[in-house]
Formats: structure tokens, sequence, C-alpha cells
């Protein structure tokens, strides 16, 4: 993330008009993600970011990032998708920092620029000193791509439990415990996080209690919540933009955004469609996941349209 086109981590409340920035999150085929350090001479020299720089005027965003990772790493990018934006302020400007996650390239990147490079993993030790606007950056980019979400209620809490233990035997990282009608449904939240637990998996309680690793709040919760919770993830269900931009103002750390297709779950609901998930979605500062009728063979479509990932109830337990 371009050190020139960054604050110490503030959100910008700078009435001057923001200089757009691309910033390209590398994401190989093991999972990993490159950082550049800033080259002596420059402001913060010696710090970590992402790779990127300024959009010229009438340049995309796209094709300005695919330039500025040409020039700094000498590669071409070819498979890239729209993710977060995040605005900064510093002394002497406003920037709006327009993420991508860049999944395929040709040519393997090198310093073009005199600044190193490294590949980093999560769960090992990160290149330090990382400038500090990076850290709500990589708490996104730690978030998985699939949220499974518990219907106890259709499968019984038994074979639910079942269902969880076999997909997070694959790999299953993040699950929320909706079932709010559900009998029993304390004993099956602490069951559920009992078992997620042992495979170093994550747990949202839909409207609590607060027995997991954070809270998921629905929509009508959403728009009167005055302020998100101290510790723990916390997360929000949301259909339209004024129930985006309220989980945004929250700092929330992410949020769920459907239904992109017909469900069984929202029988009345009218579908948005990619197009309207994408209007809805594209340009947000937290990740969107998008839910409702989708599969885990969506989560390109998911993609390109902005979204994180997938949030899914019947596509993740099928």
């Amino acid at each position: 993330m371009p050190a020139e086109h960054l604050a110490a981590g503030r959100a910008s409340d700078d009435t001057r008009k923001a200089v757009d920035v691309a910033v390209g999150v590398l994401i190989d085929g093991e999972g990993r993600f490159l950082l550049t350090s800033r080259p002596e001479g420059k402001v913060y020299a010696g710090y970590w970011e992402f790779p990127g720089g300024k959009i010229e005027p009438g340049e995309a965003a796209e094709r300005a990032l695919a330039r500025e990772l040409r020039e700094e790493l000498g590669i071409e990018a070819c498979t890239s998708f729209p993710w977060l934006t995040r605005e900064y302020t510093y002394p002497h400007a406003s920037v709006r920092l327009n993420f991508f996650r860049v999944t395929a390239w040709k040519g393997d990147p090198q310093p073009k620029e005199q600044q190193a490079i490294a590949w980093q993993r999560f769960g090992a030790p990160l290149a330090a000193p990382m400038l500090p606007a990076n850290a709500p950056v990589l708490a996104a980019l730690a978030l998985p791509h699939e949220y499974a979400i518990t219907d106890a209620q259709r499968y019984g809490t038994t074979d639910m439990l079942q269902r969880m233990r076999g997909r997070l035997a694959q790999g299953l990282q993040l699950i929320q415990v909706r079932d709010r009608g559900l009998a029993g449904r304390e004993a099956f939240v602490r069951d559920a996080v009992r078992l997620a637990h042992r495979h170093g998996a994550r747990v949202l309680v839909s409207g609590g209690p607060a027995l997991g690793d954070g809270m998921h709040f629905t929509a009508a919760q959403l728009m009167v919540l005055k302020s998100r919770p101290r510790s723990g993830l916390a997360a929000a269900s949301c259909h339209t933009q004024a129930e985006l931009a309220r989980a945004q103002a929250l700092e929330l750390d992410f949020a769920v955004l459907g239904p992109v297709k017909p469900t069984p779950s929202h029988p009345d609901a009218r579908p948005l469609g990619w197009d309207g998930f994408a209007r809805i979605a594209r340009g947000a500062s937290i990740p969107v996941y998008a839910i409702g009728g989708v599969k885990r063979g969506d989560l390109e479509a998911a993609w390109r349209a902005g979204a994180h990932g997938v949030a899914m109830i019947s596509g993740a337990w099928g």
C-alpha cells in the first residue's frame, strides 16, 4: 500500500478531493500474499506495504493496477478482482485506496524500484515494521472465502453437528450459528463452538448468546446498533445500500449481502442478481459475502461482483 498515499490509519474526514490509488494484493497458489518494502529515500523507508500507485486522470483503476505492477514488479496481471475501498487522510491530501485481489499473472515478481519483496503467510510472523493503515486490510484478507450458516431446524441438531464435523475436516474455517427459534439452542451453540474450536475454526452466533468468537446481527438489529461489540468478530446481514453503509460506519468485520438468487429461506425477497449485488457491494470498505441461493461454484462470479466470498446455508451442508 504506497506510503505516500497513506495517513497513520485514520479514516478520512478531509473535505479535499480524494486521490485515487490502485493497490494489488497478489495471492499465489499456496495462499501466500506479497508485500514490498519502502526503499531508502522515500517516506516510511523500510516499512512494508502492498504494491500499487496513483490512478491517472481518466485511467480505469484495474488498468492503473496493471501498469503499477508492471513498473514495480515486472509482471503482467491476468486475473484481478475488485475487493475493498478504504479512505485515509495524511497532512497534505486525502486518498481513496482501491484494493484488488490478483490471483493470476505472467512472470515472477522482481523488485524493479530498489524495494525488497517478501511472500507472507498467515500463521507465520509477518514482515515488520508494517504500515499502520494495513491492519484492517490484513484482518480482512485473513477471512476465509466461505461463511457457512447452520440449519439445525432443518437437519436436527445431531445431523447438523455431523455435517459440521465433515466440513470442518475439509477445512471450513468460519461458521454462523443461526437457528434462532431452535429448542435447546444454547446447548447446540455450545456444542457447535466446541466442535469448531477443535478444528481451529471460528463461530459467530446470530443474536447471541455470546458463546462463540463473535456476534452476527440481523439487518433490523444492525440499524439500531449504537456501536460494535468491544471484543470478538462482528458481522451483519444486509439487503440494501443503507444497511451496508451502516455496517461500514460501525466498522464491522464483514457483512453478508443478498439474496443474490431466489432462496427458500427468503421466498418473498426480490433477488439482487449479480449486477445488483455489484452495485451495492463494490466500493465497500469492509469485506462483503454474497448470500442467497449461492453455492461454492459461484465463488468466482462473487469475486467478479466485488464480494469477498460466499455465505451459504444449504450450499454449505449438501
